[in-house]
This record gives C-alpha cells, structure tokens and sequence, in this order.
C-alpha cells in the first residue's frame, strides 16, 4: 500500500536526516569556535578593562610607546 514506484518515500526521508545532521554538526562546531575565540574573556570573568585594550594594542604594535604612554595617563586620571 505504501511502497511506490522507485521508492522516493524512504530517499526523502533518507536526505532530510543527512541535511538534519550537516546542520546539526556546523552549529555545534560555529559553536566550539566561539568559545574558542572568547575563552581568554570568559576567564577573565567578563569584559577586559580599556587598560587591558589598551595593553593587547601595545603589545601587537599597534601602538607606539608614546602613545601608549598617554592613554595610560589619562585612563589612570580618569578612574
């Protein structure tokens, strides 16, 4: 009664799971990575601090030192 002709029943099913599963696997995985970029923030409880921006910029050379300087100078001013 069920079964047709070149049996699409069970290859729709057959591909909607494999789509499910493709879906599934790229979430969790978008997932691991995320929290992979963030776990430096998640173990400094939180949001850094503009020092520590500030520090990370001068440390990659972003930043020269005299400009590193005075930011130093006006965040501490300013708290």
């Amino acid at each position: 009664m069920w079964h047709m002709d070149g049996d699409w029943h069970y290859w729709g099913m057959h591909m909607f799971w494999w789509i499910f599963w493709v879906i599934a696997a790229l979430f969790f995985f978008g997932y691991l990575i995320s929290v992979g970029k963030n776990q430096r923030t998640f173990q400094q409880g939180g949001r850094e601090t503009p020092l520590d921006i500030l520090k990370r910029r001068y440390a990659s050379g972003e930043i020269d030192t005299a400009e590193y300087e005075l930011r130093k100078r006006e965040l501490e001013k300013g708290s």
